[in-house]
């Protein structure tokens, strides 16, 4: 069946895209939930069972593998719903079904289903035929998940530390292959061996002779060597990557996993060059392992998707990249937080987003996993964290523990954003004689962590009228450096006529190409990474920038060719993108010179000279 929509809702934070797929996939739009709280997933479990009437017995703690357990039910309650206003949409007759009209006026123009679709009426006088054609044509956007792979903190029962399995980001896997849904799982934030070789277990992810997998596997990557390493170290376990998902290494919202200076379009470029190269050395290492295990072989390759995130913004940059990179599908975001009908933002939030200009996007530290952040100034978890701070308290009191990773001052792993770490990581501060110029910034860094496993998820309990007593009211936001030039809260319609071109909601004039935005953010990046490390340069630090600046003009050059050539960029468009990159390129000669003189001078230094 073809797939409706071509672009695709990414996971944001923990509990914006919650139940997104409940509330865009009868229109046939792909979405992601995050898998990070099972206790937010078990209190919207219980919320939309009263809404609906549907019978519900909790989950609670006490009871073995209730993370997984949690998630599971979840996952087929959302399943369940969604198949259902997905039947009463292909059941609305032609001229009474708004739903149906929905569906029909979201799908991108110029399609074959969206013309046959509109000569319905004309063409069936019989309403039985018609509805055989939507029964028959119509698709269901996926209800996908995501697993961050590092959040894969032990648990324990009365002291005693489990076995792996019962890690966090293993038992949400396990929460999702035991699930009824026919979909995918995005494996974000880098690779873990040990969880990898956890999905080995469950048979939803292995392919059939035809090549059919009820579980798909995604992984998102910012460059082709990682993608190449990982998709044969799982098809090594007989596991298929379906789909390579490509995220900008800054210019997107949540974690940002900078690149060594790997530009978003160079890479997509490689993908595609290198597309059948990957999946023809790839299967072939998985028919190996698939042999090896007894299993069915599938009759031929399996398909591979590519698809890309990461700051688009305009229904050209969106069909440049589809058209350029031979994409599947291009995700949105940021965008996506204005837009009450899919996602869960309150109404302080919501504003603030609104009102959000370049200066209050900012790339934060607050992240506990010590990953850059991508944050608003002013958000009401930081409000909170000031107070905190002010009182003389820092710290979050860390209600769920889904980041306690750090061991540095206990057996048991604790969080750094808690209350506990922050006191004895101070404690150990005052012990160092230090100036006060010293004191003052490693203080700040100490208290900067924010309880974002939190802050992450309250919007979607504000939103609901849920209650907030264990978690609070204040709330952590992610958007990316594109959230700067939306500035209205959109309905569902208005931001899909936006992405095709049918409308746009953007007002102002002075947005740059999202290349060139992702140019400067990466160029502001080293710059500050040459000021966090001009005072202890070493070799190694040495090789880093320059392999970041190398990179970066090997990508200003990639970009000046395909913008030369490129007929699908207006003339006024492509001189401005010239300019900027020839403009870029003068900033990274000098800050080249920049670091070639601090290099010179620390060689001066320790010479004696």
């Amino acid at each position: 069946m073809t797939k409706a929509h071509s672009f695709h809702i990414p996971v944001m934070g923990i509990g914006f895209t919650v139940d997104t797929p409940l509330k865009v996939a009868q229109y046939g739009i792909d979405s992601v939930i995050s898998l990070v709280d099972d206790i937010l997933l078990e209190k919207l479990r219980k919320m939309y069972c009263e809404q609906y009437e549907l019978p519900y017995k909790e989950i609670t703690d006490k009871i073995e593998d209730f993370r997984a357990k949690r998630i599971t039910s979840y996952l087929n309650l959302i399943n369940d719903l969604t198949e259902k206003k997905f039947r009463e949409l292909k059941n609305a007759t032609i001229d009474k079904g708004n739903e149906l009209r929905e569906y029909l006026n979201m799908l991108p123009d110029g399609t074959t289903l969206k013309k046959e679709f509109k000569g319905l009426a004309d063409k069936y006088l019989n309403i039985n035929d018609a509805s055989s054609w939507i029964k028959d044509n119509l698709s269901i956007g996926s209800i996908d998940v995501n697993i961050m792979t590092k959040i894969d903190k032990v648990n324990y029962v009365k002291g005693e530390k489990l076995s792996s399995e019962f890690n966090d980001a293993h038992a949400a896997l396990r929460g999702f292959a035991q699930s009824d849904l026919e979909s995918s799982v995005i494996l974000s934030a880098g690779m873990n061996p040990r969880l990898y070789g956890y999905i080995e277990q469950f048979e939803d992810f292995y392919p059939d002779e035809n090549g059919y997998v009820k579980k798909k596997l995604v992984l998102k990557v910012s460059d082709y060597r990682s993608a190449s390493i990982q998709g044969k170290f799982l098809a090594k376990k007989g596991i298929w990557v379906s789909e390579y998902r490509i995220e900008s290494g800054l210019n997107c919202g949540g974690h940002a996993f900078a690149t060594d200076g790997f530009l978003l379009g160079p890479v997509l470029a490689e993908f595609k060059d290198k597309k059948e190269e990957l999946i023809q050395s790839t299967y072939e290492v998985l028919v190996q392992a698939l042999n090896n295990k007894g299993r069915t072989v599938p009759r031929t390759t399996l398909p591979l998707k590519i698809t890309a995130q990461g700051g688009v913004g305009t229904a050209e940059e969106h069909q440049f990249l589809i058209d350029t990179y031979n994409l599947d599908s291009v995700g949105w975001g940021t965008p996506f937080l204005l837009v009450p009908e899919a996602t869960n933002v309150d109404d302080t939030t919501l504003e603030k987003l609104i009102g959000a200009k370049e200066d209050d996007l900012y790339l934060s530290n607050i992240s506990p996993l010590g990953v850059p952040f991508n944050s608003l100034r002013g958000n009401t978890k930081d409000i909170e964290k000031k107070a905190l701070i002010e009182k003389g308290r820092p710290g979050s009191s860390c209600p769920k523990k889904f980041v306690s990773l750090n061991t540095e001052f206990t057996d048991k792993a604790i969080c750094v954003a808690s209350r506990q770490y922050q006191h004895l990581k101070i404690k150990e501060l005052n012990k160092d004689e230090i100036s006060s110029e010293a004191y003052t910034r490693e203080y700040n860094k100490i208290v900067d962590k924010s309880c974002i496993c939190v802050g992450l998820g309250t919007s979607a309990l504000l939103v609901n009228d849920l209650n907030t007593k264990v978690e609070g009211k204040g709330v952590s936001v992610c958007p990316g450096p594109n959230m700067a030039y939306f500035s209205k809260s959109m309905s569902l319609r208005e931001i899909t006529d936006h992405i095709y071109g049918r409308t746009n909601v953007i007002t102002r004039s002075d947005r740059p190409n999202m290349f060139i935005k992702e140019l400067s953010i990466y160029i502001d990046y080293l710059k500050n990474k040459i000021a966090e490390i001009r005072d202890v340069l070493n070799k190694k630090q040495e090789k880093y920038l320059f392999t970041f600046v190398n990179n970066l003009k090997e990508g200003v050059n990639y970009y000046e060719s395909l913008f030369n050539a490129s007929k699908n960029v207006v003339e006024d468009a492509k001189s401005l993108i010239l300019n900027e990159l020839n403009a870029s390129r003068q900033t990274l000669q000098l800050i080249q010179v920049e670091i070639e003189n601090l290099i010179a001078s620390k060689n001066v230094v320790g010479s004696g000279v």
